[in-house]
């Protein structure tokens, strides 16, 4: 969008805040980048250039504005819908793979020379991708300085940077303030020691609730558990586990920007950045609520069911893995049959969590690909135990890559490839794993239900393929209509590949 100018312009007279995250507005007199809905007073036209991200701004040579906080927005809505390199690197990035293995390290990961990469990244993003790690670690330093009592040494790793005085110089020139001068500005409590706190803005509406009910109703022993508004789980991160508390609460007022609670247990601060970035993934928080309810809602058999649960989001994942062993598990069985088969995968090959770590009923991490490739699960039909243990050992050898670096296609033909994966699950898979906002299961036995359901009624649902590019989110409505949305597929049909 940012290259609409008038469109960009139209979004900061009006302080649009659907658009925060979607571009940043640099104003030239000032030297600072602000997010569309700034309350400060508007520039003119001539004294504005518009950027499609932070980084882009900031190697321009603007710095961030202290009044509205660009940052503490939620992602561009378009990393999620896109399946490019840009997108696919913008997510690779968020996750901290450039801190961990650096530009050729995500270069590889894309297929392509780090050069490549980098023409690719500034003609689409117009930052090449050191200057987007830049941005995010400023983004993870300035939220953990205000919002923790880390030392300021230990926020610098913990950000990713390399070193003390490359944290000091980037926090000054991205905010125009010391480390220490952000720390006396803090705005949040500091957790118990242990605690890193912190908010994850999500756009409105968001039904929390329901995507709580979802999570709560598939919650595994061991590894997950929820109460009455919170969600809890384990997380296993590049340098040690963790553990993540949520809390999570219906926003039905449109066009706002929420905060979700998240308490964070770390055994290594430096998984700071992974571990907000696989949470934000499992809310489904850089959704576009607003753009995805009105285009449902264009169907008017469909309308009714986005009207009851506005904000309804994809439950994403934290664990490419752990989603399509469940997705195979849940197969021709129910969900209490799944979390059953699930929770006795975790109690059997899954490692205890360090003790500094157990609480809230979490005791295990979801077992490594190696661990479940190992030996074939008993309990259920021969050959579900050979497509898991197959699965598993394709995504431990890359045969099969879930983490969000691959192309969409790519994974889903990797896949169907395999015997006793067939499309439902592939497309289950690609739907909460890949974040694959277009995946529509007809075959599914709730999907079914529920068209026949609408069927009956005066207003006929149009052609499914209508609702693209959305058809994951009709996919939940669907699903929810048939008794709430805690119930969602009941059962995955049965793969013909099963039998091979």
């Amino acid at each position: 969008m940012h290259t609409d100018t008038e469109a960009c312009y139209r979004a900061v007279k009006s302080r649009d805040r659907r658009f925060d995250g979607v571009f940043v507005t640099a104003v030239h007199t000032t030297g600072i980048y602000c997010r569309p809905s700034c309350p400060a007073r508007t520039p003119g036209f001539a004294n504005v250039s518009f950027f499609p991200t932070s980084a882009a701004a900031q190697a321009a040579g603007f710095r961030a504005c202290k009044r509205c906080l660009p940052d503490a927005t939620p992602g561009s809505p378009e990393w999620d819908l896109r399946a490019d390199v840009a997108g696919r690197a913008m997510r690779l990035t968020a996750d901290g793979v450039v801190d961990r293995e650096g530009v050729p390290g995500l270069a590889a990961r894309l297929g392509y020379s780090p050069r490549q990469l980098g023409r690719i990244l500034t003609a689409e993003l117009g930052a090449g991708p050191l200057a987007l790690a830049r941005a995010r670690r400023a983004q993870i330093a300035r939220v953990l300085i205000e919002t923790t009592d880390l030392g300021l040494a230990d926020v610098a790793f913990a950000a990713g940077f390399a070193s003390v005085r490359q944290f000091n110089d980037t926090v000054r020139e991205v905010y125009a303030a010391s480390p220490s001068e952000l720390r006396g500005r803090r705005r949040h409590g500091v957790g118990a020691a242990g605690e890193i706190r912190l908010r994850l803005a999500v756009r409105t509406p968001f039904a929390g609730r329901a995507l709580l009910a979802f999570l709560a109703t598939r919650a595994v022993a061991g590894i997950e558990t929820a109460g009455p508004d919170w969600y809890a789980r384990t997380l296993s991160l590049p340098h040690g586990p963790g553990t993540v508390h949520l809390v999570l609460a219906d926003a039905p007022e449109p066009g706002q920007v929420v905060q979700v609670p998240a308490t964070f247990h770390l055994t290594d601060v430096r998984d700071v950045s992974a571990a907000v970035e696989r949470v934000r993934r499992l809310l489904d928080a850089d959704c576009d609520p607003v753009a995805v309810d009105d285009a449902l809602s264009a169907d008017p058999a469909l309308a009714p069911l986005v009207r009851s649960v506005p904000g309804l989001r994809v439950p994403g994942h934290v664990d490419g893995l752990e989603l399509a062993v469940r997705a195979v598990l849940g197969q021709q069985v129910t969900v209490g049959a799944a979390r059953a088969l699930a929770s006795r995968l975790v109690a059997d090959r899954g490692a205890l969590l360090p003790p500094a770590l157990a609480q809230d009923g979490l005791t295990h991490l979801f077992p490594a690909a190696e661990a479940i490739a190992e030996t074939p699960m008993t309990g259920m039909p021969a050959s579900r135990a050979r497509t898991i243990t197959g699965l598993a050992a394709a995504i431990g050898n890359g045969e099969v890559a879930l983490d969000r670096s691959a192309d969409r296609d790519g994974v889903r033909r990797a896949l169907l490839a395999l015997p006793g994966i067939g499309p439902w699950t592939a497309g289950y898979i690609a739907m909460r794993a890949l974040a694959d906002p277009d995946v529509f299961l007809p075959t599914d036995a709730g999907v079914k239900a529920a068209l026949t359901s609408m069927s009956r009624s005066p207003e006929r649902p149009t052609d499914p393929d209508s609702w693209s590019p959305w058809r994951s989110y009709a996919l939940m409505h669907l699903w929810g209509s048939l008794g709430g949305p805690a119930l969602g597929p009941a059962t995955g049909p049965a793969e013909k590949k099963e039998m091979i």
